[in-house]
C-alpha cells in the first residue's frame, strides 16, 4: 500500500518536475515553477481534473497566462484550447501545448468567440476573481462560461482568493507587494454559482503556506521531494486547524443538462 501510494505520488510529480526544468531552460524566474513544494500548489488542481472531467474531453483554458494548466491538460490526454485577452500565447516555453490558441477581444473582455455548448469543461486558475480589474463582471464572466459548456459540463475555478487569508491581508499592508482586490467567502461562491444556475459538486478551501516562498532555498532543497513532502504535510495540518485563513478556495461546479 505504501509502495503504490509513493508511486502514485511521482506520477503525480511528473509533470511539475518537467514544468520547472522547461522554466529553468528557458531561465524563467517564476516562484512557482521554481520548487517542487511550489509547484505542488497544483496538485490539488491536477487531482480536481482528473475527478471530473473525463478523458479526451475538450477543455476551455480560461485566461490560460503561461500555458502551464494546459501543458498539463495535453500530457494527460485531454484536449486544451488557449484563450486570452492578451491576443498572444505566452506559452512558447512548453511548445505550445494547444489544441488552438483563441485571442480574445479587450474592448469586450466578457464575450468568449466560441459556440454554445463547445466545450466539456472550463478551467479558470487565477483568473474570475480579476475580470472587474479589465472591464468585466463575475456574473457577467460566468454567464459566458456557462453558455459554451455542454449540459453537463463542469467549470473548476482554482486559486480563487478567500475574503480572511492572512496572506493577502499581510500583502495589501506592505507596499509593492502583490495582494487581490476582491476576495471571496463560502457564501459568495454559493451565490455566485446560483446566479450562474451551477450545480457546486465540490469546496475546497487550502493554502495556508506560502508556496513561493520556498523558490527561495538552495536548488538541491529546492526539488527535493522530502522537502516539499515535509511542506505539505504541515500545510494540511495547519489549514485543518486554521482553515478561515487559509488562502484560496478551489471548487467544481456542474451545468444543468
Amino acid at each position: 500500500m505504501a509502495t503504490d501510494s509513493r508511486a502514485r505520488a511521482s506520477d503525480e510529480d511528473a509533470v511539475l518536475r518537467e514544468l520547472i526544468e522547461r522554466a529553468a531552460r528557458a531561465r524563467l524566474d517564476w516562484p512557482q515553477f521554481r520548487s517542487l513544494a511550489g509547484a505542488r500548489q497544483y496538485r490539488r488542481l491536477h487531482r480536481l481534473v482528473r475527478r471530473y472531467v473525463p478523458a479526451g474531453s475538450r477543455v476551455l483554458d480560461w485566461g490560460t497566462g503561461n500555458g502551464h494548466f494546459s501543458f498539463f491538460l495535453r500530457r494527460e490526454g485531454w484536449r486544451p484550447v488557449g484563450f486570452a485577452l492578451e491576443g498572444v500565447s505566452n506559452a512558447a516555453w512548453l511548445g505550445e501545448p494547444y489544441e488552438a490558441f483563441v485571442p480574445g477581444d479587450p474592448g469586450d473582455p466578457v464575450r468568449l468567440p466560441f459556440e454554445d455548448g463547445a466545450f466539456d469543461a472550463v478551467g479558470s486558475i487565477g483568473v474570475l476573481e480579476h475580470v472587474r480589474e479589465t472591464g468585466g463582471d463575475e456574473r457577467a464572466s460566468l454567464a459566458e462560461i456557462v453558455r459554451v459548456l455542454r449540459p453537463g459540463g463542469v467549470f473548476v475555478c482554482f486559486h480563487f482568493p478567500n475574503r480572511t487569508s492572512w496572506i493577502d491581508w499581510l500583502a495589501s499592508r506592505v507596499p509593492g507587494r502583490h495582494h487581490h482586490v476582491y476576495r471571496y467567502d463560502r457564501a459568495d461562491l454559493s451565490r455566485l454559482a446560483a446566479d450562474s444556475k451551477l450545480e457546486l459538486l465540490e469546496v475546497q478551501r487550502y493554502g495556508l503556506l506560502p508556496r513561493n516562498s520556498w523558490a527561495r532555498l538552495p536548488r538541491p532543497l529546492r526539488t527535493s521531494s522530502a522537502v516539499a513532502n515535509a511542506v505539505d504535510t504541515l500545510d494540511v495540518a495547519l489549514g485543518a486547524a486554521l482553515g478561515p485563513l487559509c488562502q484560496n478556495w478551489a471548487f467544481v461546479a456542474r451545468r444543468a443538462r
